[in-house]
């Protein structure tokens, strides 16, 4: 399953979620940004890839449909409702991700 993690800059939260879930069997995860300095900016390749996209605020979302509006009709996105409050891999957020990532996704944390 191909899995893209969005959030403003894909500096914090967006990356430490690539980063703890890449690791998982049948996972194929990839982050990005919304915002014009993101560290990786999203792309409409990011989200014709995607068969679930999981962003960390309704912003995101909100982003997502004006820019690529034509490209998820038919894609799972999800918003995780988690605020900009957390650094790169801070252990409150990589609890927070795995509770409500395991939601939507069935893997053995």
């Amino acid at each position: 399953m191909k899995v893209l993690f969005v959030c403003s800059r894909n500096k914090w939260r967006s990356l430490t979620a690539e980063k703890i879930f890449s690791g998982y069997e049948g996972l194929d995860v990839r982050s990005a940004g919304t915002e014009e300095a993101a560290r990786i900016k999203i792309t409409g390749g990011h989200v014709g890839w995607a068969d679930v996209i999981f962003a960390m605020e309704k912003k995101h979302v909100r982003r997502m449909k004006e820019k690529f509006q034509e490209m998820l009709p038919g894609k799972q996105v999800i918003c995780l409702d988690i605020p900009d409050d957390y650094k790169f891999m801070d252990e409150e957020l990589i609890e927070i991700l795995k509770g409500r990532v395991s939601e939507y996704l069935e893997i053995d944390l």
